[in-house]
């Protein structure tokens, strides 16, 4: 298997990652736990569908992986859905899809229906009648889902007799549960999980039923060294919450082994075996924090050589991207600084990303002839051949849809002269857009461009041969010298390009260049 390659939309890829024997192994390691018990409750941290940093720092592996594993065992499998109330208010966002964390909810819950994986309901955490809240509760009970409501944990973290009792734990509603495998998860971290799991083991006891917990924690790997890019790269990724990977010591001592966690589940360790003691009214199994886990992600690195390279080149997608975030304000200065010192640390630039020279060598070469009005941005892509291409922002479209374009004439082996959209179709939308819907961009975007594509594809069959090139562009890398508008943003998304962005405006707009 060392070395293998895959052929995916006509791309050489070579993978490090064997997503069959991680499902072997995973599924085996699950049933082994939940023999222990009469029910488990297993708290799946990360992201249960598209998990895209696990398929990006681990070629080979399905972004859909964890899904397909559950669905191994959907007849002992039922999932509660958590999330706090105080990302609803601020309507938090899911950075890889740009949608909140209740619309992340919905389309969770129709995921998982499609998947044939049983939701049982979602629990409101923390919730302390925030309107937005009540909102959301309202608008899923009139959907038919079942809705949990928890509060702040009475006592918590000090007062370990009021938090296990029935002012605690025993506060918060029993969710009633008929499968032996319980899956908690999220839209993301800090959603309550972990408090809704240890409150149903505190009401199974309390119905004289044997309960167990465990935690489904993607990264860090806790069987690969430290300081290993795949392990830094979940560092980088999770930079704004401020997780530092540590040696497991509580294993370490245990075992003599060496293992790795993660800041906040080593510093809890003491306290959540403390609460499981007190609720079983028996000494923990568990030795350490790793220990909890069932995570066998590990076991499926059959290349680390190409691991190592794909988490390197994570990292400074990472480190554009939490530029950006710092240039629009998502996040402190602090948070950047920390992915910097990454890069640092393991000796990365800026230019180890393929496409970054590209894209701003053509933008600088449209600054020399370029007035103060214009805008100068340039893309550059790099397509499955390894053939890097450019695109410049004009007055008729962006420098993606440019991009865009040049990249399925190529592969269509189109010659640059022909042109892929007739002028008959771009005048009615650029007279739409700029005239009627009064846009203060008249520039076509991305997805602009491609819906005429589209239309003209019905009668041309040159333009169709490019539009059937589009899928190739899954998996593909791209850079922007500006940040990108949303749209554009969510368009490249869409067709699978991994794009980031320098740290720059495109123009002095504010309100418009958002």
């Amino acid at each position: 298997m060392l070395g293998e390659y895959t052929k995916k939309w006509g791309k050489n890829m070579k993978i490090g990652f064997d997503q069959k024997k991680y499902l072997e192994e995973q599924t085996r390691y699950i049933l082994e736990r939940v023999n222990n018990y009469d029910k488990l409750y297993l708290e799946f941290g990360g992201k249960l569908m598209y998990d895209l940093h696990a398929k990006r720092v681990l070629p080979g592996f399905d972004e859909n992986g964890k899904i397909k594993l559950l669905n191994r065992l959907k007849d002992k499998i039922e999932v509660i859905i958590c999330v706090y109330a105080g990302d609803i208010e601020r309507n938090k966002i899911r950075g890889d899809f740009g949608i909140t964390y209740d619309m992340e909810t919905l389309r969770l819950i129709d995921d998982l229906r499609n998947n044939e994986l049983l939701v049982n309901s979602v629990v409101i955490t923390r919730y302390d009648e925030q309107p937005t809240a009540k909102v959301f509760i309202n608008k899923l009970e009139r959907r038919g889902i079942k809705v949990y409501i928890h509060k702040e944990t009475k006592g918590y973290p000090t007062d370990l007799d009021t938090i296990v009792s029935d002012e605690g734990y025993g506060q918060n509603p029993y969710i009633e549960t008929t499968r032996p495998i319980v899956v908690v998860t999220a839209p993301g971290p800090g959603s309550g999980k972990l408090a809704t799991c240890l409150s149903q083991l505190y009401h199974e006891y309390k119905r004289g039923r044997v309960a167990g917990y465990s935690k489904f924690e993607t990264f860090p790997v806790w069987n690969i060294p430290l300081k290993h890019p795949l392990n830094i790269a979940y560092e980088a990724a999770t930079a704004d919450l401020r997780d530092v990977n540590m040696i497991d010591s509580f294993h370490f001592d245990a075992y003599s082994e060496i293992a790795v966690n993660y800041n906040r589940d080593i510093e809890t360790f003491p306290l959540l075996k403390r609460i499981i003691e007190k609720i079983t009214g028996e000494e923990s199994v568990f030795k350490s924090p790793t220990d909890m886990g069932v995570n066998r992600i590990g076991f499926g690195i059959i290349d680390d050589e190409v691991i190592k390279e794909a988490s390197e080149q994570e990292i400074i997608r990472r480190y554009f991207k939490t530029g950006c975030e710092y240039k629009k304000g998502y996040v402190d200065k602090e948070t950047f600084e920390r992915v910097k010192l990454i890069m640092e640390e393991l000796k990365l630039k800026e230019e180890d990303r393929k496409v970054v020279i590209p894209a701003r060598e053509r933008a600088a070469r449209l600054k020399e002839n370029a007035s103060k009005a214009d805008i100068c941005t340039a893309v550059a892509i790099e397509l499955p051949d390894g053939k890097i291409l450019t695109g410049k922002s004009s007055k008729l479209m962006d420098a993606t849809a440019a991009v865009i374009l040049n990249a399925v004439k190529y592969l269509a082996k189109i010659s640059d002269e022909i042109l892929l959209i007739s002028p008959v179709i771009l005048e009615p939308i650029k007279n739409l857009k700029n005239n009627m819907l009064k846009s203060s961009n008249p520039a076509l975007n991305c997805e602009e461009i491609l819906i005429a594509l589209s239309i003209c594809a019905a009668t041309n069959p040159v333009a169709q041969v490019a539009m059937d090139k589009l899928p190739l562009l899954n998996g593909c890398q791209a850079h922007s010298t500006a940040i990108l508008n949303r749209n554009d943003e969510q368009t490249l998304r869409k067709l699978g390009i991994e794009i980031t962005c320098d740290p720059e405006y495109a123009s002095q707009d504010l309100y418009y260049n958002n």
